[in-house]
């Protein structure tokens, strides 16, 4: 115990210390020797540069997001209206998907018949049946050229071959956060096979989460931060706190990304508030992470393994590694040539790391092995 609580008020200093220089990566850093001094391993990766391979007559737009099928294929949304107008002819459909290797495998969507395809496309997910989600951000003051003025207050459900299945919610109808109709601008979206729910990261205009069936749609249950009832506070603009706290607001910010675990346990990156807010599946909170010295809770990913041991969670400049139980850092991720805390991320069965970095593009982040060290 003698050697255990000296080692304890070492780390403390130590994180006092590198608080003192204001190093965001500071604390990270030390929570992970510490972890590593206990004999525990975390994975390692590194950038695969010939990932992927875009069909030479295509380009795409801002990649926002990236989900991955049974067969590990990965399947990236994008935002075709972002191009450039000399390029828009080249246009990709806005959903394109690549094996693991980064083979072009099919590319398909964009607005049809009987549905409202988002204006600005945001955040993509295949279910455990394989069916294709998405929904979109856009907002009708933001501004954006080439894009309606109207708010994606709708969730789309394809089958994998670009087949309309359900709408959720309608274009432009929000009526705030008590709407139980309507999503509005929802960032991310996560099904439960357990329960066969969808869980909604609800989002720029919403400030909740929310549950549907994932089969027809009906509204079951939503909760804001906290568990508390989600407040309207609706703007266009991304507002960005001048300064941070722990535990922060009673209600959410962007809630941008979400995650449910195989044990039902719900994650959600409130973004601009820098957490991760930890919950059961029926809304009840639990704890939370957050890092206010720099940007964090960016995009939520869960490692493969059978226990989901860990959360990876965007934040600085790479992903942090964070131990999905006890909501702790343990690592980071933070390979040469990295692009970025991302946007949105997603993990396949092999434990590989997919990034999509709206302006800066996609990569991946090939899974090396499990390392005593954090890099």
């Amino acid at each position: 115990m003698k050697r255990e609580n000296i080692s304890r008020a070492i780390l403390i200093a130590l994180v006092v210390a590198a608080g003192v220089e204001g190093k965001w990566f500071s604390s990270a850093a030390l929570t992970a020797h510490a972890t590593q001094t206990q004999g525990r391993s975390l994975p390692t990766f590194e950038v695969d540069r010939a990932w992927p391979k875009v069909p030479p007559q295509w380009k795409l737009g801002d990649a926002s997001s990236i989900a991955i099928d049974a067969q590990d294929n990965v399947w990236v949304l994008h935002r075709p209206r972002t191009l450039k107008p000399e390029q828009a002819a080249m246009a990709a459909p806005p959903v394109i998907v690549f094996d693991p290797a980064g083979t072009y495998i099919k590319a398909w969507g964009g607005a049809g018949n009987g549905y409202e395809w988002p204006e600005r496309e945001h955040g993509i997910h295949i279910d455990y049946k394989g069916f294709v989600w998405l929904g979109g951000n856009s907002c009708p003051t933001n501004g954006l050229p080439g894009l309606k003025p109207v708010a994606d207050d709708q969730l789309l459900k394809f089958t994998r071959d670009g087949k309309f299945v359900m709408q959720i919610g309608h274009s432009n109808q929000s009526k705030g956060n008590a709407d139980t109709r309507n999503l509005h601008r929802p960032a991310d979206v996560w099904v439960h096979p357990q329960t066969n729910e969808l869980f909604v990261a609800d989002g720029y205009g919403n400030h909740r989460v929310a549950v549907f069936d994932a089969d027809s749609g009906a509204f079951k249950r939503l909760w804001g931060a906290f568990g508390n009832k989600p407040m309207d506070d609706d703007h266009c603009q991304v507002v960005t706190p001048a300064s941070f706290s722990d535990p922060g607001p009673p209600q959410l910010s962007i809630v941008h990304a979400i995650r449910v675990a195989k044990d039902g346990t719900v994650y959600v990156a409130d973004r601009e508030y820098r957490r991760v807010q930890m919950f059961t599946k029926d809304g009840k909170f639990l704890k939370q992470l957050v890092r206010t010295s720099a940007p964090f809770a960016r995009d939520l990913a869960l490692s493969p393994d059978a226990n989901q041991q860990f959360l990876y969670v965007g934040g600085g400049n790479g992903v942090f590694i964070v131990d999905r139980k006890t909501l702790e850092i343990v690592g980071n991720i933070e390979p040469p040539g990295i692009i970025g805390a991302g946007h949105q991320i997603a993990t396949d069965s092999k434990g590989n790391l997919y990034i999509a970095q709206t302006t800066a593009g996609m990569q991946k982040l090939t899974f090396k092995g499990m390392s005593p060290s954090s890099h």
